[in-house]
């Protein structure tokens, strides 16, 4: 494929944009939102790992619904085009909870085979800059076993979620006027079912609001949360809300970055979405690295956060299919829900184990 002189400049600029989204503003706002996660839920006694995915959520799930935004916008004038926004939606939302979960497995994986060894070990191989992860034997303060109990439960009702939705589309969702350039079946998440499952997942953040925590992990406080314990709520707050709002002006800029790069390269919107959902959930994976290698007791953090992150863009897809703008192919469909059911029960094994090295202990 060749690529004239104006081509290349347009994919220099989609490049630039994605390395200030991500490198700078998904970034900085998830260093933020750790930060003030652990300080909110001392002041609210909410779990810490909820506080952190509504957050940490929020990059995908701005993605998918800005992605579905736009869809309508162009539905009356560019169909096609709308629908590869609804299939980028769809494949953002749902992609980041491949990649979340996937990197959680990885990290609760380590953390098993520390303790295992009875040794520290680096979190990724044959990179010595990444971290390393010490057995539970040696952390000054322990995670809760509630927290194991909570994200275990989180999860399988995930996987409900998950079931629920990719069987809605096949039963009551076929697409069967489609653009040209679809090959294949196309799916809908319908409006009614869209409602079902945002109920079902608010219920669930309700459910398991509160933190399992008896005793704050302060011992080993990073200086930037000792700022954030000297301030008032509003302050906190207002951190957050400023962080989420740097998210939604980068989001926009972003998703149609996205779509005119699987324009301009031939890439199936699909594929272009499950990547964008790799921007989305970066804050989550950060998280989640950081609470593994750092011996603080927040490794029980870690993998609520994951499973309610996992909810909440659960939420953000439901919300996508309310406004009418989520589509997924017959095949990226199966694909999509099989590795997130897949890795899901992988999870929950590791999680197992990892409370079960505890029970024996």
């Amino acid at each position: 494929m060749s690529l004239d002189y104006n081509t290349w400049l347009v994919m220099g600029e989609i490049i630039m944009i994605m390395i200030i989204g991500v490198g700078f503003v998904l970034k900085g706002t998830a260093q933020i939102i750790e930060e003030t996660a652990e300080v909110l839920s001392e002041k609210t006694k909410l779990a810490t790992g909820m506080l952190q995915s509504l957050g940490t959520a929020f990059p995908d799930m701005v993605l998918g619904i800005m992605a579905a935004i736009i869809s309508l916008r162009v539905a009356g004038t560019d169909y096609a085009k709308a629908i590869n926004y609804a299939i980028i939606a769809a494949a953002t939302t749902f992609g980041s909870n491949i990649y979340n979960i996937g990197y959680a497995i990885w990290c609760i994986g380590r953390q098993n085979l520390a303790n295992g060894l009875n040794k520290t070990i680096r979190i990724i191989p044959f990179l010595k800059n990444a971290g390393m992860v010490t057995p539970i034997k040696f952390h000054k303060t322990k995670p809760a076993l509630k927290e194991f109990d909570t994200a275990n439960d989180i999860l399988n009702t995930l996987g409900i979620l998950t079931a629920m939705v990719a069987t809605s589309m096949v039963l009551f969702g076929r697409v069967t006027i489609r653009p040209v350039n679809i090959d294949g079946d196309l799916y809908q998440l319908i409006k009614p079912i869209g409602w079902v499952i945002f109920i079902f997942a608010l219920l669930l953040m309700y459910k398991f609001r509160k933190t399992q925590r008896t005793v704050s992990p302060v011992e080993e406080i990073v200086e930037d949360e000792k700022f954030f314990r000297h301030q008032k709520n509003w302050v906190i707050w207002l951190s957050l809300l400023m962080s989420a709002g740097a998210i939604l002006l980068a989001a926009d800029s972003m998703v149609r970055a996205i779509e005119i790069f699987s324009v301009i390269t031939h890439v199936p919107s699909v594929v272009a979405g499950v990547a964008a959902g790799l921007i989305g959930c970066l804050g989550e994976i950060i998280a989640t690295h950081n609470h593994t290698i750092n011996p603080t007791g927040k490794i029980g953090d870690a993998v609520v956060g994951v499973a309610m992150d996992n909810i909440v863009t659960i939420i953000g897809a439901s919300i996508v299919a309310i406004m009418g703008g989520i589509f997924l192919g017959g095949n990226a469909l199966i694909l999509i829900f099989v590795l997130i059911l897949t890795l899901n029960s992988t999870l929950i094994w590791q999680i197992s184990r990892l409370k079960n090295y505890f029970l024996k202990a």
